[in-house]
């Protein structure tokens, strides 16, 4: 029998296994509308940083101001062009409007005073000046956060896969590298270098609140950067579509203090701790049992001999703040119905859909929250 530490991840559980699709579609639109309310034009301003959506008119770090910037003003330069064309159309209606028609046609002039031909002109040269100086100011914005920083405190390459994101935090010395998935840890402040590859198709890294898109080319090593000014959770998604799960193929980047973000890192090269009860070691050594025979092959948790390259790396999960990609929260109930039927909350990833028993269940999941 499934255990539960409480009704909500219960709930959760039920609903991740195949509630009624009503449930689906409120879900939804709560989740429309939370993207809307927070998608307001504006550059971020001096107050508490939670979350951020998928926003690109907001910007909250050095490689996104100058971007923003720019697109307001193509935006007012947009809006004063079209306002000016529809004053002069508008004037011309009723200009010819008000003429009054000739009596006879024997009346009506066969040549007219002067020519067109001088506004004609003016608004090629203005419509030049303007369409000059907005493909100037693109291409000093583009110029200017092209290349990452020589000074980067940093590199972290990513990897795309069918349908997640391998993190690896690289490190001069190799004993302090490691590998996570599909959460990004960075320290504001500070330009991070970002690698980015891919072992399948190709993906496309982006988080708009921090950077422009990037594509992550087969055979290719692409690299881009981000900082962030303001500590929060900044999502990020892939968007070039990549197959059946390609919406589903999320990450956030949690930006903290750099002394925050070092207890962090310092806390991922420690091995998963152990209970120090007999009850507690014996329990463990059960989960663990569990998770060897139905997950290690394609998972691992670094301090154990699960070493599988096929799945996200587990080690520390319950430090994370979502699993499956930013589609699921990291609750004991989304993780139990995660376990136990993949396919139907993401088909055709390349996890499968296992016959397992609930107490292997349990031990799993039980196994996988102590990886803290």
């Amino acid at each position: 029998m499934k255990r539960f530490k409480s009704a909500n991840d219960q709930a959760a559980y039920i609903f991740y296994l195949g509630a009624d699709r009503r449930a689906n579609v409120a879900v939804a639109l709560a989740g429309i509308l939370v993207c809307l309310m927070g998608s307001t034009p504006a550059l971020a301003q001096d107050q508490s940083v939670l979350s951020h959506g998928l926003s690109y008119m907001t910007a909250f770090g050095p490689k996104n101001y100058a971007v923003v910037t720019l697109l307001y003003g193509v935006i007012v330069i947009s809006l004063v062009v079209v306002t000016i064309i529809g004053i002069l159309v508008l004037a011309g209606s009723l200009i010819r409007g008000v003429r009054v028609a000739p009596a006879a046609i024997a009346t009506v002039q066969v040549e007219r005073r002067g020519s067109g031909l001088p506004f004609v002109y003016t608004a090629v040269a203005i419509s030049f000046l303007v369409l000059l100086a907005s493909a100037v100011w693109n291409y000093v914005v583009l110029a200017h956060i092209a290349g990452p920083p020589a000074n980067a405190a940093m590199t972290i390459r990513v990897t795309g896969h069918q349908w997640w994101w391998e993190i690896a935090y690289a490190d001069k010395d190799v004993s302090r590298t490691f590998t996570t998935a599909n959460e990004i840890r960075i320290p504001i402040g500070k330009p991070i270098r970002i690698e980015l590859g891919t072992v399948d198709v190709i993906h496309s890294f982006w988080v708009p609140a921090l950077t422009g898109k990037m594509d992550t080319i087969p055979g290719q090593r692409n690299v881009t950067w981000i900082q962030a000014d303001k500590p929060g959770v900044y999502r990020g998604q892939c968007t070039e579509y990549c197959g059946q799960q390609h919406a589903h193929m999320g990450f956030i980047v949690l930006a903290q203090s750099p002394t925050e973000f070092e207890t962090w890192r310092n806390h991922q090269l420690e091995p998963p701790r152990s209970p120090t009860s007999e009850e507690g070691i014996r329990h463990l050594a059960t989960a663990q049992s569990a998770f060897m025979r139905h997950c290690a092959v394609c998972h691992t948790v670094r301090g154990t001999a699960a070493n599988g390259k096929v799945g996200p790396d587990l080690s520390h999960l319950m430090q994370r703040q979502t699993i499956a990609a930013a589609t699921l929260p990291n609750s004991i109930g989304a993780l139990s119905g995660w376990i136990s039927n993949p396919q139907h909350i993401k088909p055709g990833n390349l996890m499968p859909t296992l016959d397992i028993s609930a107490a292997d269940l349990n031990g799993i999941r039980d196994f996988l929250q102590t990886l803290k």
